[in-house]
């Protein structure tokens, strides 16, 4: 097995972060010969690598498309596969600008990733226009498969109503009657807080305000004094990776936890707890699509991702690893890499991978598969230095996803 690199825009390979435009094509030669490599199947990785979500997404999300890509044995039909990656600095014109370059100039065939709400709502749009594919495991706000859901789109890994569902019942039902949205002030994070909202009233809480931040904030002070001026039981964060621990790690700092106060965070992924330390993180609940150290699949992938990355898979890297082989599997099956035969296969084949068994894509393009409420260990629980969470429960599949018969989303039949 060998790799060739072609750097499409970046003069090193320390162009990993701080490059605007960064983008590169990895090719899986697997010994494709070179006569097939004027017709390659090509995945996008769009991604962050140098932001607030970079630890999360980035370089981690490439090497699991990597792995995607090996796994399958390096094509597809007997065409090599090659995976680009690019960098769309949580901006919604890059992202969109890098997509419609891919699908109309490089021969992308489909996009993964994009963590942002905001850029991937763009970045569907792009892939509409362009009859190609976008399989999003980054992102999480529900209007990719409510009121701008496209027939070219697959929300993979988990979205804001899955999130809300789990992790927000769960606290209220554990006497968390009071809340308070601390979250950031995008697509993602208002979806998220509404989300929060809807299920914290529906089981008899009350939501007492909420304060918006701009993404990438480095100080909380003034949201936090508001949070603990409000007197309310939950604090909850409406955000995500960086925000979010930095959010919590300066609670700590003002004390709320001390003073009665309990942290809710809508989402917390390993990589997060892991730079916070158990003694900051002990006892948050999460809900997550996928975690390490839940079973054999979950355990032998996460050890030659480790290997690659020197860190354990957060579930959006999962979710990427997921989507690519779901993708493969249906171009293989569907025998061409026609956009609308490829789509109707990646609806109509279950997904079965080590994180998700026997699930499937909805009409609307979401994928249906069971998540787990998980709780924070404290320190004197953990076993090893990523031994971060405790299994609570599983949460069925129904109970994560919005249900269709609510769906405001067009292509749902009535």
């Amino acid at each position: 097995m060998t790799y060739s690199v072609c750097i499409i825009h970046a003069s090193r390979w320390r162009g990993w972060v701080h490059q605007g435009f960064l983008v590169l094509a990895i090719t899986a030669a697997f010994g494709a010969s070179a006569g097939h490599a004027a017709d390659p199947v090509r995945i996008g990785v769009l991604t962050d690598m140098s932001g607030v979500t970079a630890d999360i997404t980035g370089r981690g999300s490439v090497e699991a498309a990597r792995m995607a890509v090996e796994d399958f044995g390096g094509s597809v039909n007997g065409r090599p596969i090659e995976v680009f990656f690019a960098d769309h600095q949580h901006k919604p014109d890059i992202g969109s600008a890098i997509a419609a370059k891919w699908f109309s100039s490089d021969g992308v065939n489909v996009i993964v990733d994009v963590p942002n709400s905001a850029v991937a709502l763009a970045v569907q749009r792009v892939a509409r226009e362009q009859n190609k594919i976008l399989m999003v495991s980054g992102a999480g706000t529900t209007a990719l498969t409510q009121e701008q859901c496209s027939p070219n789109g697959i929300h993979w890994t988990y979205d804001t109503y899955g999130l809300a569902h789990g992790t927000a019942a769960a606290v209220v039902e554990d006497g968390g009657k009071s809340w308070f949205l601390l979250g950031a002030d995008y697509a993602f994070g208002k979806q998220l807080g509404q989300d929060v909202s809807d299920v914290v009233k529906a089981k008899g809480g009350t939501v007492l305000g909420a304060v918006w931040h701009p993404l990438d904030a480095k100080d909380f002070s003034s949201f936090l004094l508001t949070a603990q001026s409000s007197r309310a039981q939950v604090v909850a964060l409406a955000n995500a990776g960086g925000d979010t621990t930095n959010a919590i790690k300066q609670a700590a700092e003002f004390g709320l936890t001390r003073s009665g106060q309990r942290i809710a965070a809508m989402i917390l992924l390993v990589n997060d707890v892991k730079s916070l330390g158990l003694d900051a993180a002990q006892g948050i609940y999460l809900t997550t699509a996928f975690y390490h150290d839940r079973d054999e699949a979950s355990r032998a992938w996460s050890k030659r991702f480790f290997a690659r990355v020197g860190s354990m898979p957060s579930m959006l890297q999962a979710g990427v690893y997921g989507s690519v082989g779901h993708y493969l599997k249906a171009a293989q099956a569907a025998g061409m890499q026609d956009t609308g035969a490829v789509l109707a296969k990646i609806h109509e084949l279950p997904v079965n991978d080590m994180m998700t068994h026997e699930g499937r894509v909805r009409e609307d393009g979401h994928v249906l598969r069971e998540m787990v409420l998980a709780r924070v260990k404290a320190p004197a629980e953990s076993k090893d230095p990523w031994d971060l969470f405790s299994i609570v429960r599983t949460i069925p599949a129904d109970d994560v996803v919005w249900p269709l018969s609510e769906s405001r989303c067009p292509l749902v039949k009535r």
